[in-house]
C-alpha cells in the first residue's frame, strides 16, 4: 500500500486553503494521494471526507478532500492572518511530522506560513527548514528545484550581512556534503555535479573585488574535490545561471539566499519546489509564500503545491 502525504494547512488567511482544493480537484483521480490537516472549515465550499487517521485518505481520495480536523482558535479572514490561530498552524507542521515518522505517512508537503505572525506567538526558529529539523534531529538544508534548475544557498535566513559573517569553509563543505548525498539517495544521481557560485563580482576576479573565492571558498572546493566529488567554480553569479550553463551541472551551491532563489524564482517559479535536504523524512513545498494580498480572490495558481506533492511521492518511492 502506497502511503499519503502529510499536507499542512500553512496560514490559514493565505492562499493554502484554495491551492489545497485546487490541487485536489486537479489530483483527484491521478494522485498522489494526499490529506490536509486543519481546520475542516478552511475548505467549506469544497467536498469533504473528515478523516480520523491517515490510512482514510486514499479510501475517499478520488471523491473527496480527506481532512484530518485541527481546531482553530479564532475565525479566518482571507489576508488578514490573526496570532490566535499560530498554534494551529505550529500544530499542523508537527502532527505532519509525527505521522511520517510513525510510518503513517509517506512525506511531509507544507503549505506556507507567515514567519513574522509565528514569530508573534513565540514561535524560535527562522522558518519552516529550521523548525523541521529540530523536529526531527536531522541537519536541514535548503534546496528549490524545478525542472529548469536545483538550487542550494549556504546561509539562508539571516541578513546579508550576517550571512557574510556566517559563510565558513566548513559550513560550505557540510552543506555540499548533505547535498550531494540527498541528490544521489533521494533524485537519483549516482554522481552529481554541483557548482559552486562565487560571493563576489566576477568571482573576486582573482582576489581584486574580494578575497573570499581564495580564503574560504576554493578550500572547500578542494576537500570536496580530495573525497571524490564533482565540483565546479567557483563562477561568476551573473553567468552561471545561463541556459548554456545549467546544462553542466546537477545543483548550484549559492553563498547566500537571494543568490540562489532569485534565479530560481526567475526561471520557473510556477513549477519551484521547496525540498529540505538533510533530515530523515522528505519534506516539499511551494517556493511561494503565503500571498495575503490575494487571499481568497480565487485567483491563486496551485501549480508550485502540485509539483511540491507530485516530487514528495516521487522521492518517496524512489521513481
Amino acid at each position: 500500500m502506497v502511503l499519503p502525504l502529510a499536507l499542512t494547512m500553512g496560514d490559514p488567511a493565505g492562499i493554502g486553503p484554495e491551492i489545497t482544493q485546487t490541487a485536489w480537484q486537479r489530483l483527484r483521480r491521478t494522485g498522489p494521494v494526499f490529506y490536509v490537516i486543519g481546520d475542516p472549515a478552511l475548505f467549506g465550499t469544497q467536498k469533504l471526507c473528515v478523516i480520523d487517521k491517515p490510512a482514510d485518505a486514499a479510501g475517499c481520495f478520488a471523491d473527496a478532500l480527506p481532512v484530518l480536523p485541527l481546531s482553530l482558535a479564532a475565525s479566518v479572514m482571507p489576508g488578514h492572518p490573526d496570532q490566535a490561530n499560530a498554534p494551529a498552524v505550529i500544530a499542523s507542521i508537527e502532527q505532519a511530522v509525527r505521522h511520517v515518522q510513525a510510518g503513517q505517512a509517506a512525506a511531509v508537503v507544507t503549505n506556507p506560513i507567515s514567519k513574522a505572525v509565528l514569530y508573534g506567538s513565540g514561535f524560535a526558529f527562522p522558518g519552516h527548514t529550521e523548525f523541521l529539523g529540530a523536529l526531527t534531529g536531522g541537519t536541514p538544508v535548503m534546496m528549490l528545484a524545478s525542472p529548469l534548475l536545483r538550487v542550494v544557498p549556504v546561509t539562508v535566513h539571516v541578513s546579508l550581512r550576517r550571512a557574510l559573517d556566517m559563510l565558513t569553509t566548513d559550513l560550505i563543505v557540510q552543506t555540499a556534503r548533505i547535498t550531494i548525498d540527498d541528490l544521489k539517495s533521494r533524485f537519483g544521481l549516482p554522481s552529481p555535479r554541483l557548482a559552486i557560485a562565487g560571493l563576489n563580482p566576477h568571482a573576486g576576479e582573482s582576489g581584486a573585488m574580494g578575497e573570499e573565492e581564495q580564503t574560504i571558498i576554493a578550500p572547500a572546493m578542494e576537500c570536496l574535490r580530495q573525497e571524490g566529488h564533482t565540483i565546479l567554480g567557483p563562477y561568476p553569479p551573473d553567468t552561471m545561471f545561463t541556459d548554456t550553463a545549467r546544462q553542466n551541472y546537477d545543483a548550484a551551491l549559492c553563498m547566500y539566499h537571494d543568490q540562489a532563489l532569485i534565479p530560481l524564482k526567475t526561471l520557473d517559479m510556477r513549477h519551484g519546489v521547496n525540498v529540505t535536504l538533510g533530515l530523515p523524512i522528505i519534506r516539499t513545498s511551494p517556493d511561494h509564500g503565503t500571498a495575503f494580498d490575494i487571499a481568497g480572490r480565487g485567483i491563486a495558481e496551485a501549480d508550485s503545491l502540485m509539483a511540491a506533492l507530485h516530487l514528495a511521492a516521487e522521492m518517496a518511492t524512489g521513481s
